[in-house]
């Protein structure tokens, strides 16, 4: 074997590769990198690009920059380790019932007059018009948020905006429960009910904007069973819903104490099973306050609305399907976490 098939010695890898040449040219360079850890001969030093880590041994270029880099979600050092951010929690006010907008005059629908069965027919289509013209704005607004990327981006970059809304939100429900006087004088129960929807399709938007579009489509198309059903067996049933009234109190005060609880608890730290629970609590709450609403509003029980308090029926069923749908939304996109 000759001496030319033996790998290069340590002296021999730093000589030049090729003897002097003749006429003014440059030497080529040696073999390998300068001893001293540089870049190669006739490169400049800004060849690599500066970063926060310095090269571990000597020769090894500088360390990479920091992140976050392209097609990464979450930036930081570590991102891919973050948890995404966690969406607001949705109004946990409980739905009340006052009892000025009761009549308990225990006809029932079937007993009374054909006058009252006609005066309750043209409340119930007056209520289901209002509740229709609700949702179809809160379903345009949720669609926006949705599928919209700048208007998303804005919404989760802006989170002021959503608790002005709850604020407006709080406000007005109180107005429209609490003060008989507005709630019953037209135009000013049209304007406060507008504007409550208006406010509640803001919160429920945002809150849909944190999630992808399937859970969000996933949650609508439950809600619209869950509501169908219930009408359903509200219109059937000989159970009576209107006198439990005592238990549908106890029943809000739960979701609003495991609301505010939850609240706490996920702003320190998120727990995925945690908000789970209070999900399918507060769905399953929610979907009994949606059948005891459509009792009271179609007069069959022991108690019913009054057929002045068209405003206030629809506002409570309203918030009754808003609530389910985010509820629902809550659960399938923590499970998806």
């Amino acid at each position: 074997m000759s001496r030319s098939d033996f790998p290069l010695g340590y002296d021999d890898s730093h000589s030049p590769l090729y003897g002097p040449q003749g006429g003014n040219y440059p030497p080529p360079p040696a073999y390998g990198f300068p001893a001293n850890g540089g870049p190669p001969s006739g490169q400049p030093s800004s060849f690599y690009p500066p970063g926060p880590h310095g090269p571990p041994y000597p020769g090894q270029p500088a360390g990479y920059p920091a992140g976050p880099y392209p097609g990464q979600p979450y930036p930081g050092g570590p991102g891919y380790n973050n948890q995404p951010m966690m969406p607001p929690m949705p109004p946990i006010i409980p739905p009340t019932m006052p009892s000025s907008a009761l009549s308990g005059d225990g006809e029932g629908f079937a007993a009374g007059s054909f006058d009252s069965l006609k005066v309750r027919h043209s409340f119930i289509r007056k209520v289901y018009m209002i509740l229709a013209s609700q949702l179809l704005v809160t379903v345009a607004i949720v669609a926006v948020f949705t599928f919209v990327g700048s208007v998303k981006k804005f919404v989760i970059a802006n989170p002021a905006v959503y608790w002005a809304s709850f604020a407006v939100y709080f406000v007005t429900h109180i107005v429209l429960v609490c003060c008989k006087g507005p709630r019953r004088k037209f135009p000013w129960n049209v304007i406060l009910l507008a504007i409550f929807t208006l406010a509640m399709s803001y919160m429920t938007g945002t809150i849909s904007s944190y999630y992808d579009t399937k859970a969000v489509f996933l949650a609508l198309g439950i809600t619209v069973i869950v509501c169908i059903i219930t009408t359903v067996f509200c219109f059937q049933t000989k159970v009576d819903l209107t006198s439990c009234t005592g238990l549908f109190c106890v029943l809000g005060i739960v979701v609003m104490v495991a609301g505010i609880i939850t609240a706490i608890v996920l702003s320190f730290k998120y727990i995925p099973w945690l908000h789970m629970v209070y999900a399918a609590i507060g769905a399953i709450v929610y979907t009994l306050f949606l059948a005891y609403h459509t009792q009271l509003l179609l007069g069959k029980g022991k108690n019913s609305i009054s057929p002045e308090e068209y405003v206030f029926a629809a506002l409570s069923i309203y918030i009754d399907i808003v609530q389910i749908f985010m509820c629902l939304l809550q659960l399938i996109g923590a499970a998806n976490r």
